[in-house]
């Protein structure tokens, strides 16, 4: 299984960046998909996440309201929509699967077994 992020770069603070990951391989019919991020000097924390069949979605508390994540499974890809970006937004942005819990949605990052490059994020104030 692959995962390709992108749509990452600078924008200002109150603007907008709409991330995309592109998955490929034997990944079955049923998982979980997510965004996690690390800020430089912070450990890697959850963002967003949704099950691809039944689209159910959580959410950050830091992100709620701002942060849109999104599937289209015809083309296998997951989204982040950021609206309402924050200097504190300023991140690696990494999407991952869990091929485990493709039922239950689970935002603890050890259950996602595969990972994408990352892709960064900066925000400026």
């Amino acid at each position: 299984v692959q995962l390709q992020a992108s749509g990452g770069g600078l924008v200002q603070a109150g603007g907008s960046l709409r991330l995309s990951c592109a998955i490929s391989g034997r990944t079955g019919s049923s998982y979980g998909m997510a965004w996690f991020r690390r800020a430089p000097g912070k450990e890697r924390e959850f963002v967003a996440a949704i099950l691809r069949n039944s689209g159910k979605t959580s959410y950050a508390d830091s992100v709620k309201g701002r942060f849109t994540i999104s599937r289209d499974n015809s083309m296998n890809t997951v989204y982040l929509q950021m609206n309402s970006l924050k200097s504190e937004d300023t991140a690696v942005y990494y999407c991952a699967v869990s091929t485990a819990y493709g039922v239950i949605l689970t935002t603890q990052a050890e259950r996602y077994n595969y990972w994408g490059q990352g892709t960064q994020v900066t925000v400026s104030s």
